[in-house]
């Protein structure tokens, strides 16, 4: 069975730095492309990143492009998500995501497996 299981989530302050990590288990981790997303109380899951089953390339929301940065080390298994410079409307649940199939990477409907999220909350 496929598992999908974050980490790295806390509280922090303004201007920190997070890096999220996400270990894939159960199938080919290079055969696929993974994506992060987020979902904010009362909001539906949003696109924040995603990188191709190699690592060769990568996809960003606007509103992250210049602080987050995805990345995957597949004799790890494990895809990652780096965070700079975080600011109070990044407080999300922050998912990891497999993709199987679909065009689009910014579609959540794309995204077949997901993890379980981990708590991010950004103070002023």
């Amino acid at each position: 069975q496929v598992q999908l299981a974050e980490s790295g989530g806390g509280l922090v302050q303004a201007g920190d730095a997070l890096r999220l990590s996400c270990e894939v288990s159960g199938l080919t981790f290079s055969n696929y492309g993974m994506g992060w997303f987020t979902q904010a109380p009362g909001k539906e899951r949003e696109f924040v990143a995603a990188i191709t089953p190699s690592g060769a390339g990568t996809y960003y929301t606007d509103s992250v492009k210049g602080r987050f940065t995805i990345s995957r080390d597949n004799a790890k298994n494990t895809a990652y998500l780096q965070m700079n410079s975080l600011n109070p409307e990044d407080t999300a649940v922050y998912y990891c995501a497999l993709k199987r199939a679909g065009s689009d990477w910014d579609d959540r409907r794309s995204y077949d497996d997901w993890g379980q999220g981990t708590q991010v909350t950004v103070s002023s």
